[in-house]
C-alpha cells in the first residue's frame, strides 16, 4: 500500500489534515515533525497512523541513507515549516523552509510523487500589490519579514522551473491566510486571536486587547484579515492532494476580509458574554511590517475546480469555541 507522507504533522494544520485522513479512513501514513519540548505531542493522540518520524530521517530516508528504508510513496503534504514572523534567524529560516522544502519537492518530481506545500500570504507583504495569486504578480511581491521570504524563495523557484504548470506532474502550493481553530494550543504568541481571545475573556470578567491603529483610514480595530477556518483550510489541502492533476500557486482563504473587532465580538458571542475590548499601542518595531487589510483573491482556486463553499466567520468561531476551547477549559 503507497503511503501519503505529512510533515508538520504533529502542528496546527497538519494535524487536523491528518484527523481529517482518518476520518475518510486513510491510515496508511507517514507523520514527519519533530516533537521538541512543547505539549503538541497532544495533537497526535487518537490518531491512526504508520510511523512518526523526525524531519532529519526522513530526508536521510529519501537520500538512501540509514537503516530503514522508505515505504513507497504516493503524495506528501509538506506543511512542517518554521511559521514564527517574529523568527530573527534568517539562516535557520533558509534552510528550514526554503532548502527542505526543494530537497523534498525535488525528490517527489524525480519519483513522480504528488507534491502540496504550504506557502503563505505573508509573502504579499504590505498588501500594495493586491492579493492576486497569479503567476504575474508573484515575483513583484516584498514580504515584510524574513518568514514570508523564506517562502517566496520557493515559490519563486518553483514558479522558475515551471514545476506550477509541468504536464507530467505538476506541485500545487497554498498561501493560506489566517487560519484558526483547534489543536493551535502549542503555538504560544503565533496562535490566532480567537485562541488567545478566549483565554483573556476567561469567566467573562477579563477585556481583549487590540492593537490601536496607526493608520488614520482605519479605526482602532477595524484593520482587516481572511480569516479561514482551518477545517476549510485542510479540505482545500486534501482536494489538491486528490487533483494529482491541477498545479498552481493558490490562496487560502475566504475571499471576504472581516475587521478584528468582528473576529473578537464573534469569540464573545460564542461565549455567551457582552464584548469589552480594550485597544493597545502596538509595538514600535512591528508598526512598519503590519498588514492593515488582506483578502484572498479565489478565483484562481475556483477556476481550478474547488467549489466547496467557506464558514461564515461568526459559524467558524462558534464551532471552534463550543466544540473544543469550552470543553477543554471546563
Amino acid at each position: 500500500m503507497k503511503m501519503t507522507v505529512v510533515t508538520g504533522a504533529a502542528g496546527f494544520i497538519g494535524r487536523n489534515a491528518v484527523a481529517e485522513l482518518n476520518r475518510r479512513g486513510t491510515t496508511e501514513l507517514l507523520l514527519v515533525d519533530r516533537l521538541q519540548s512543547d505539549e503538541r505531542w497532544k495533537n497526535l493522540v487518537g490518531l491512526r497512523f504508520e510511523d512518526l518520524i523526525s524531519p532529519e530521517e526522513f530526508l536521510d530516508r529519501l537520500h538512501g541513507m540509514g537503516d530503514a528504508a522508505l515505504p513507497e510513496i504516493d503524495t506528501i503534504i509538506h506543511l512542517g515549516a518554521c511559521s514564527a514572523t517574529t523568527e530573527r534567524d534568517a539562516d535557520y529560516l533558509l534552510r528550514n523552509n526554503y532548502a527542505y522544502t526543494r530537497a523534498l519537492c525535488e525528490w517527489a518530481q524525480g519519483k513522480g510523487v504528488r507534491f502540496v506545500y504550504a506557502s503563505s500570504a505573508a509573502t504579499y507583504g504590505d498588501g500594495s500589490l493586491g492579493y492576486d495569486d497569479s503567476d504575474a504578480v508573484t515575483p513583484r511581491l516584498r514580504p515584510l519579514n524574513m518568514y514570508g521570504y523564506s517562502k517566496q524563495m520557493f515559490d519563486l523557484w518553483a514558479l522558475k522551473h515551471g514545476l506550477f504548470s509541468t504536464a507530467e506532474n505538476p506541485i500545487a502550493g497554498l498561501k493560506y491566510f489566517n487560519v484558526y481553530g483547534p489543536y493551535e494550543d502549542h503555538k504560544g504568541d503565533m496562535r490566532s486571536v480567537v485562541h488567545k481571545s478566549f483565554g483573556q475573556i476567561g469567566d467573562g470578567s477579563g477585556k481583549v486587547q487590540l492593537f490601536k491603529s496607526h493608520r488614520k483610514e482605519y479605526r482602532d480595530g477595524e484593520q482587516m484579515r481572511d480569516f479561514v477556518y482551518v477545517k476549510d483550510a485542510v479540505d482545500v489541502t486534501l482536494w489538491l492532494a486528490e487533483h494529482r492533476e491541477v498545479g498552481g500557486l493558490f490562496n487560502c482563504g475566504t475571499g471576504n476580509a472581516r475587521t478584528w473587532n468582528d473576529l473578537v465580538t464573534a469569540v464573545y458571542g460564542a461565549m455567551g458574554h457582552t464584548p469589552q475590548i480594550e485597544y493597545i499601542d502596538m509595538p514600535e518595531p512591528l508598526q512598519g511590517k503590519y498588514q492593515y487589510f488582506t483578502q484572498a483573491k479565489m478565483d484562481k482556486l475556483r477556476a481550478a475546480g474547488y467549489g466547496k463553499p467557506f464558514t461564515m466567520l461568526e459559524d467558524g468561531v462558534h464551532d471552534y469555541v463550543t466544540t473544543y476551547l469550552k470543553p477543554r477549559a471546563a
